[in-house]
């Protein structure tokens, strides 16, 4: 696995680039030629606390963890363990989706506990009526239902849009075309 590491607002020390590239190496087992992966780590510094993103695109899907806390190295190890997680909760659904295609890119050889092979289902469907509206009336709409994303026709751009609350409790808008 190719790492490269970068940090905003902090300097990556050699020691920080060891105990990210030994966690990560834990991940190599679940693909089949990981020395063909690249691994992108940011490492972001706000206030006391450190927060590390790992993200791992493939040809087919990305994997992308993140975790916060006081101390970076307890961080490298949960964003590690977020990943396993992530590969090991979705190993079946990967395998069936992409079963006819001849490289899927990870390897689903690899036992998993029976509480990670149901399938999630969908619960609740909704049909919803689509008034023209500006982002800001999006906006207002999402915050009053208290949800985090909202779906509209956006009036200005002339198409489907999504707003969304970010983790810095800004906003931010897809459109669909």
């Amino acid at each position: 696995m190719k790492i490269n590491v970068r940090g905003d607002k902090v300097e990556i020390t050699e020691s920080m680039k060891n105990q990210i590239t030994e966690k990560l190496n834990k991940l190599n087992l679940y693909f089949e030629n990981p020395e063909n992966i690249n691994t992108y780590v940011l490492i972001r510094v706000r206030n006391l606390y450190k927060t590390i993103e790992v993200t791992i695109p493939t040809k087919r899907f990305t994997l992308r963890a993140e975790e916060t806390q006081e101390d970076l190295y307890p961080a490298i190890t949960e964003v590690v363990n977020k990943l396993e997680r992530q590969i090991r909760k979705n190993k079946t659904r990967l395998s069936r989706k992409y079963r006819n295609n001849e490289k899927l890119e990870i390897n689903t050889n690899f036992d998993s506990d029976s509480t990670e092979l149901e399938e999630k289902k969908i619960k609740k469907r909704k049909k919803i009526e689509m008034k023209p509206m500006d982002e800001e009336e999006a906006v207002l709409q999402m915050e009053l239902l208290g949800h985090d994303f909202f779906v509209f026709k956006n009036e200005i751009e002339e198409c489907i849009s999504v707003v969304y609350k970010r983790k810095n409790n800004s906003y931010g808008i897809i459109n669909l075309n």
